[in-house]
């Protein structure tokens, strides 16, 4: 009889943990849409603008402008994007994985500084070793456009004092609702496209010129960057959760399954011994 008893207890929790899974993934499902929406709306610009940025760089000449300065990375800043929460699936663990296969192989000589948006970030490098130099919790950067323009500008400004050979970006891009991508990138200095340089038959004229408008563009570019990584984090964030919800609630259903069939045998058994038990005594009593 108690295993009887602890067949439904062991269901009834297993149906309060599908409830609770089941609730969690239609608020990520409401989080994701609105996160794939603000994603798709700003790929128009924010894929274009590295291409602009480039373009313009190269037809301007690589010495143009400080952000544009290629030199030795001596000293580089890696920018991790992951999320605050977990319990969706390995898009942070995945994302980890590779962030420290990438600082893993950075040729000696080079000294990474990481900069850590997210709880899982910073609870995944606490004990690394390597030098941190600033965390952001995922409200920090969604809380408005200020936080990510003072990073941008921070950036830039080590760049520009030397103070940093390069700066990359390692964050989950949204491709589709069953994978995200990880995606590695470099941000400064601005990439030269060298066929826009070698197809230049003549300079252009620049209005207004040309230090101005880089001095206007590049900054933007810088900022629309670590925005567009946050941004498709943050869907890659909500689709993986919802998946990973919509499979934990179909494993509950299972679950339920498997355990209400025990009971339902465990239950027969005992009717039938009982039934056995009533019929041996009624043939005694005949006798």
């Amino acid at each position: 009889m108690s295993t009887i008893i602890d067949l439904r207890r062991r269901i009834k929790s297993v149906r309060n943990s599908q409830q609770i899974t089941q609730a969690m993934k239609t608020v990520s499902m409401a989080k994701f849409k609105r996160a794939q929406r603000q994603v798709f709306e700003a790929r128009p610009y924010v894929r274009v603008f590295p291409e602009l940025a480039s373009r313009i760089v190269s037809r301007a000449g690589g010495g143009a402008h400080p952000l544009c300065e290629r030199r030795a990375e001596r000293t580089i800043e890696v920018l991790i994007v992951t999320s605050d929460k977990g319990l969706a699936g390995a898009f942070n663990s995945g994302l980890l994985a590779a962030a420290g296969k990438f600082l893993d192989g950075i040729p000696a000589g080079t000294e990474p500084r990481l900069i850590l948006i997210g709880k899982k970030a910073v609870n995944g490098f606490r004990r690394s070793g390597r030098r941190v130099d600033r965390t952001y919790v995922e409200k920090e950067v969604q809380s408005g456009r200020e936080p990510i323009r003072a990073l941008a500008e921070d950036l830039m400004r080590l760049y520009v004092l030397n103070r940093v050979d390069a700066v990359y970006l390692v964050y989950n891009e949204f491709k589709s609702i069953l994978s995200p991508r990880i995606t590695i990138s470099k941000l400064l200095p601005v990439a030269v496209d060298e066929d826009a340089a070698e197809g230049a038959v003549w300079p252009p004229d620049w209005e207004p010129e040309v230090r101005f408008l880089l001095e206007s563009v590049l900054p933007l570019y810088v900022e629309s960057q670590i925005r567009r990584a946050i941004y498709e984090s943050q869907a890659a964030e909500q689709a993986a959760r919802m998946m990973a919800m919509e499979n934990a609630t179909k494993n509950a259903e299972t679950l339920i399954q498997d355990l209400v069939l025990a009971l339902n045998k465990i239950r027969q058994a005992s009717i039938t011994k009982e039934l056995l038990e009533i019929m041996t005594a009624v043939d005694a009593l005949a006798k």
